[in-house]
């Protein structure tokens, strides 16, 4: 049987993300696997969360971009000793940095195991080439294997481990389509989204990279159609995005589609925001590392269309190809947009195909024993300690 082991992740904070998710999920899993699961950050509101899972949290702030953070490396070097750790894993650079440091001056038969989790298609640099230091690299996709190659091809490429990100299928279940009852609760809090046509669906952040001026072009053509189509963009509305959604309002004016659209804050009821739409969109203008929304509407059942690039560009070409248009072909999208709304027996039987994979390969318990594995291979590694 595997020993037990005491792993301790480095992150700058736990408020939110992507990062932090992955934090907790594979936390939870140590603990409920019998071994010690210990974070370290500048704390936040998941705190809680991280605790009641029975993990541990030693607050640092080893993730604020400043010289006072180097202070950091000598209290985290001597938590590593202190409470004997067998592994050290860095999800984020300045993290990554603080963690190589406090192991280097740690004796070898103490010095833990380093690995790290490239999350991100971060711009290549010397700060950002730490995250290929680990004994075990983690990319959360191809996409992201191929980068680190690419850009840091001195990297060890035996080294890295392909562990895509997962959800939890039953936080998505399979909806009937349609969904009358989730487009009819839609309607009555965003009236603008009432109608007989299809529902299209953006979630995403406030920001220009994720193409939400690609998609109010896309309903006007569809609505040129003579579609009664609509969109709603959940997430797209912040406090601090002010100008922008101003920006985006001027064009659905101009367009004539300011009556069949809703910019909203973030949903936090986001599965019944895919089970009440027709077709999800993920228009992101520059490639990511992964493709949440990608899996976890497939996993409710419902077609996605996308730039055929980055780490959404990798699932759709796996999981439903018909969604997969070529980057900014406006023409493109329009045509497989009409073909997914279209096509009902094509569409569902593409869909009810990527559950198998789905369940194997992008779930979250996949996610978590897969990391784990990883875990007990480094702490078993008997090679020199890098």
């Amino acid at each position: 049987m595997p020993r037990a082991l005491t792993v301790v992740q480095l992150l700058p904070a736990l408020e939110s993300g992507g990062v932090e998710r992955s934090t907790l999920e594979i936390a939870d899993a140590l603990v409920h696997a019998g071994h010690r699961a210990i974070v370290v950050s500048a704390g936040g509101r998941l705190v809680p969360q991280l605790l009641a899972s029975d993990a541990e949290h030693f607050e640092l702030d080893i993730g604020r971009k400043s010289l006072a953070t180097l202070h950091t490396v000598r209290p985290l070097r001597e938590l590593l000793a202190r409470e004997r750790v067998d592994i050290v894993h860095a999800r984020s650079r300045l993290p990554a940095w603080i963690g190589w440091r406090a192991l280097r001056g740690m004796p070898g038969a103490q010095r833990p195991r380093f690995m790290t989790t490239v999350h991100g298609l971060n711009s290549p640099s010397r700060y950002s080439a730490v995250m290929t230091r680990g004994e075990r690299v983690v990319c959360v996709s191809e996409t992201v294997r191929d980068y680190v190659l690419q850009h840091y091809p001195r990297t060890d490429a035996t080294k890295l481990r392909v562990i895509p990100r997962g959800i939890d299928p039953a936080a998505f279940p399979p909806a009937p389509w349609p969904d009358r009852a989730a487009r009819a609760g839609v309607a009555a809090e965003h009236p603008q989204l009432d109608g007989d046509g299809p529902l299209l669906l953006l979630p995403g952040r406030g920001t220009r990279l994720k193409g939400h001026a690609d998609a109010l072009a896309l309903l006007a053509r569809l609505r040129g159609d003579g579609l009664d189509a609509r969109l709603w963009m959940p997430g797209a509305r912040e406090p601090t995005r002010t100008d922008y959604i101003a920006e985006l309002e001027a064009q659905a004016g101009v367009l004539g589609i300011a009556d069949a659209l809703a910019i909203t804050p973030p949903t936090a009821a986001i599965a019944n925001a895919y089970a009440a739409s027709d077709l999800v969109l993920q228009l992101s203008r520059k490639p990511e590392a992964f493709g949440r929304t990608v899996i976890e509407a497939l996993s409710i059942g419902r077609p996605v269309l996308g730039w055929a690039h980055g780490g959404a560009g990798e699932l759709l070409r796996e999981l439903q190809p018909a969604g997969a248009v070529a980057p900014f072909d406006a023409a493109a999208l329009h045509a497989g947009a009409r073909a997914l709304l279209d096509d009902a027996t094509a569409r569902n039987d593409t869909l009810r195909a990527t559950m198998p994979a789905l369940v194997a390969r992008y779930s979250l318990q996949a996610m978590q024993q897969s990391t784990l594995a990883v875990y007990q291979e480094l702490a078993h590694d008997p090679s020199d300690r890098r």
